[in-house]
């Protein structure tokens, strides 16, 4: 894959980042801020203390919130999109869309299911101040590891292969990834700072909502950058016989 094709796969990559963007955007509007909204009433209703707001809670949901949802698109579209270009033709011959897909279903489950099952995504007022330098650091190393044990469960299905069989092969990387993961949430440390008498419904609700942004996100992207990325690889889908034909006719 040429330079041109890389750059013009990015860019496709980033457009539909924005498009799924968009779709997250109203998912996070309308189950997302709810849940903001009263997570944020029960922390005001226990505060002793009344803080001036620096940005109005209008303009965070919605100014604030479309910026992060749309940047947050473009920036991980893009990321995708040369996972994307890296993946094609080495994890099976599978189309572009399939690669497409496999890339953002892979994306989903390592980039945030894998983080977000050890440190799940918390409302305003649960947690503490004094840690969110720690969690902060925990997720991301937990997000790293997510990504890096699916690259290494992904060399091992294809090392596997030969000797076991595609299906099989499969089935034991995927068993080394699940191994992998749970020994990892086995050894971090575990983060429980939900104040007493905070809905577990509420925070349920929350945690919810927060998956079906990044499941609107990825399957959005998967679509719509498999569709670019069958309109841009065409020409290298074709077998070298396929090419033949029309040559000797």
């Amino acid at each position: 894959m040429n330079s041109v094709t890389v750059r013009t796969l990015l860019v496709r990559g980033m457009l539909a980042g924005l498009a799924a963007g968009v779709l997250a955007l109203v998912v996070a509007y309308l189950l997302g801020e709810p849940r903001v909204d009263a997570a944020i009433a029960f922390e005001e209703a226990h505060s002793h203390e009344h803080e001036m707001e620096v940005v109005s809670r209008g303009l965070q949901s919605t100014a604030g919130l479309a910026t992060g949802v749309l940047v947050y698109g473009v920036a991980f579209g893009g990321i995708a999109a040369l996972a994307f270009c890296f993946a094609v033709g080495r994890i099976g011959r599978f189309s572009a869309r399939t690669t497409a897909a496999l890339v953002s279903a892979a994306a989903l489950v390592a980039g945030y299911l894998v983080p977000f099952l050890k440190y799940p995504a918390n409302p305003p007022s649960v947690g503490d101040p004094d840690t969110i330098g720690k969690r902060t650091a925990l997720y991301f190393l937990m997000m790293l590891l997510g990504v890096l044990l699916a690259v290494a469960a992904t060399i091992l299905g294809r090392r596997l292969a030969p000797r076991l069989g595609n299906w099989y092969a499969t089935v034991a990387a995927g068993a080394a990834f699940v191994l992998a993961v749970g020994l990892a949430y086995a050894f971090l440390p575990a983060i429980d700072e939900v104040p007493d008498g905070f809905s577990g419904t509420l925070l349920w609700q929350f945690r919810l909502s927060a998956i079906a942004i990044q499941l609107a996100l990825w399957t959005a992207f998967g679509l719509l950058f498999g569709h670019f990325a069958e309109r841009v690889l065409p020409a290298q889908q074709r077998t070298p016989a396929a090419e033949a034909v029309p040559a000797a006719s």
